[in-house]
């Protein structure tokens, strides 16, 4: 029999460590894999552990010299200079021991929770310790070595002749995955983001739409600085709604970085745990409406490490194994045993606290602003709607 959803999960994400000071912490998963052990939410049958991704896999996207850079850094046998060609070395991604090994085993976490759909083996695939969106095919950038996202979907296109829908509701514009794809009409990608004005990497524009036959199938939502719940969970729905009923995907593949939390130190965004309760819930109901329950989700940024993560990733495997209205108190049992390690006071409950920041004066203006950039954003699917509309009307 074939579970519902599988969890693709091992210790060994945690080889991927820049440097005990760097924010990018995969204890992260580990947290939240535990969280879900604690409150006995996730069953042995379901976890699937990864493998690492060869070669020729990575050079669906990779560029070949690339890889072979990562690997002799990794060595220590990569010169500072030809490092820094290849974004390898530089203060975002710090060269470390046997990152090829590290970086590939996250890569072949993300196919195998790829097979596991397409093979009819799950309905739904989690992978928290991919997401590695910013990964460009010859060059390391934002934390991230090998993108994941990006090898997995040519993966999918190679393999299975798929039409991707790909959604990245990380803080930060999910660059590398649009670049990929951009001339291609066959991948969509959807990126909600905080404005670049203020933030890494500074594109995800709304006029970033696509080239040559990719035309029109990326699309980006800057959201404003301080953008709360309400305007955030408005744009997402939106959007994510009218670009699948638009694009009619083979799969929907999410990233979901929980960094637009209020709490994220490395970003400006004040949204709260509703978003991460709303982000798989929609995921969810738009696979199984449209791609016959198809969905692979990955990790992606997230920073509170402590206090966010845990509780906006275990909310997806929550969605996906049917268990999301859970409430009240979290694990006291999973507190106590992470509470010492922990720099900050774990949260007690499932949801936040309603005071958890002061009133934001600009609130009415910055979501008038986030209409405006969803209505651009999506002018050209709801014109070209208008035109068939009209066409259709005419033909009668």
């Amino acid at each position: 029999m074939s579970n519902e959803a599988v969890f693709v999960y091992s210790d060994q994400f945690l080889a991927y460590r820049f440097s005990n000071e760097h924010p990018f912490n995969q204890t992260r998963v580990r947290l939240t894999y535990e969280l879900l052990k604690s409150m006995n939410a996730i069953d042995e049958s379901q976890i699937i552990p990864p493998r690492l991704a060869t070669d020729e896999e990575l050079e669906l996207f990779h560029d070949p010299s690339y890889i072979q850079a990562v690997k002799l850094a990794g060595e220590g046998k990569l010169s500072q200079e030809v490092g820094l060609n290849y974004g390898l070395g530089t203060e975002d991604t710090p060269i470390f021991t046997d990152m090829h090994t590290a970086s590939a085993l996250l890569v072949g976490a993300t196919l195998t929770a790829v097979d596991q759909v397409m093979t009819g083996k799950a309905n739904r695939a989690l992978n928290l310790g991919g997401g590695l969106h910013h990964g460009f095919r010859g060059k390391a950038s934002g934390f991230c070595v090998y993108n994941d996202s990006a090898v997995a979907i040519k993966y999918m296109q190679k393999k299975y002749n798929v039409k991707v829908l790909y959604v990245d509701t990380d803080a930060h514009h999910g660059d590398g995955v649009q670049w990929a794809f951009y001339d291609d009409p066959n991948v969509c990608t959807l990126s909600i983001h905080e404005t670049g004005r203020y933030l890494f990497p500074g594109t995800g524009n709304i006029t970033e739409r696509g080239q040559g036959s990719g035309y029109g199938y990326s699309f980006n939502i800057p959201l404003d600085a301080f953008t709360e719940d309400e305007s955030w969970i408005k744009a997402y729905t939106t959007s994510f709604k009218e670009i699948t009923d638009f694009f009619k995907p083979d799969v929907i593949f999410t990233q979901n970085g929980v960094d637009s939390h209020y709490y994220d130190p490395l970003t400006h965004l004040s949204a709260t745990m509703k978003i991460y309760r709303e982000i798989p819930k929609l995921a969810h109901h738009l696979a199984n409406q449209y791609c016959n329950g198809k969905w692979i989700a990955v990790g992606g940024g997230g920073y509170d490490i402590w206090r966010v993560v845990p509780r906006a990733w275990a909310m997806i495997w929550l969605e996906m194994t049917g268990k999301s209205s859970i409430s009240g108190a979290l694990s006291q049992d999973w507190i106590s045993k992470w509470q010492p390690k922990a720099q900050v006071t774990l949260p007690a409950m499932w949801d936040d606290e309603d005071n958890m920041y002061k009133p934001i004066p600009r609130k009415a203006e910055i979501e008038e602003k986030n209409e405006i950039t969803v209505s651009k954003a999506l002018y050209p699917i709801r014109n070209n709607k208008k035109d068939l509309n009209k066409n259709h009307g005419t033909m009668n």
